[in-house]
């Protein structure tokens, strides 16, 4: 294990994302996401690491697809792409729905890494909305994350649960649903007929101190895949360079 910054974590994570074929404004996006994760102790690179060859190989150019969409509600098609590259603009769009409406719910369908949305929905928060955000993980026992956000606040609170029985209509998906309201709290709390236990939680306030300590002692990455990020981010500078040599000729 090595130990860097927080501003350490997301520059190089940056330029890794931009290595991948990531745009610029995505890549600010993606190392917020995975930075703000592991400050909190949340397992960020690990859910990076478990998904990053795939990252790798998706397609740049395919885009998240809305379904359906009213004043309210939209369902996106996120492609089973990482929600490194499918969510931002369908929380944005949930965003501006729940300003305009007090209220509004969006389901992404068909997407990966779902943990690491947590980074993106603290950046909302962040600009005064309160957001509750749920999805199933298909394992043995099955699982239900739960977290939310009070405006304002920059640390979450989760829930996590085992669920026993599952109506076949509610069987393991990737998909994630989004809750946002600007005017009255969303609490991550689970109700059903069916029953669920819970497994482990994070308030808050824990999380908060995780995060104090982490900007005061750095963040413990693994040296592998440290080590594996910088090559990602020497794509960049290859490719950097290779322009500036083709432009330097082109004066001559």
């Amino acid at each position: 294990m090595m130990n860097v910054s927080f501003n350490e974590l997301q520059g190089l994570s940056r330029k890794a994302f931009i290595g991948i074929g990531f745009s610029d404004g995505h890549a600010d996006d993606a190392a917020d996401m995975v930075a703000w994760m592991e400050s909190f102790d949340l397992h960020g690179l690990e859910a990076l690491n478990a998904g990053l060859q795939h990252l790798m190989e998706e397609d740049p150019d395919t885009l998240p697809q809305i379904l359906y969409q009213d004043g309210d509600l939209a369902v996106i098609d996120g492609q089973d792409l990482s929600v490194l590259r499918s969510s931002n603009l369908a929380l944005e769009l949930a965003f501006a729905k729940a300003r305009a409406r007090g209220l509004s719910v969006i389901k992404i369908r068909r997407c990966r890494q779902r943990q690491l949305i947590m980074g993106y929905l603290a950046r909302l928060a962040g600009r005064g909305m309160n957001i509750t955000a749920f999805w199933r993980n298909a394992q043995i026992p099955l699982t239900e994350q739960v977290v939310g956000f009070r405006a304002n606040s920059s640390a979450p609170s989760i829930r996590v649960y085992s669920v026993e029985e599952v109506p076949e209509e509610n069987e393991p998906n990737s998909g994630i649903t989004i809750v946002m309201a600007n005017h009255v709290d969303l609490l991550p709390t689970m109700r059903s007929d069916f029953r669920y236990d819970l497994l482990a939680k994070h308030e808050e306030s824990d999380l908060m101190a995780v995060r104090d300590r982490a900007m005061v002692n750095g963040i413990e990455v693994e040296v592998s895949l440290w080590e594996r990020l910088k090559v990602l981010a020497h794509m960049t500078l290859v490719a950097s360079s290779a322009v500036s040599s083709r432009g330097a000729g082109e004066e001559d």
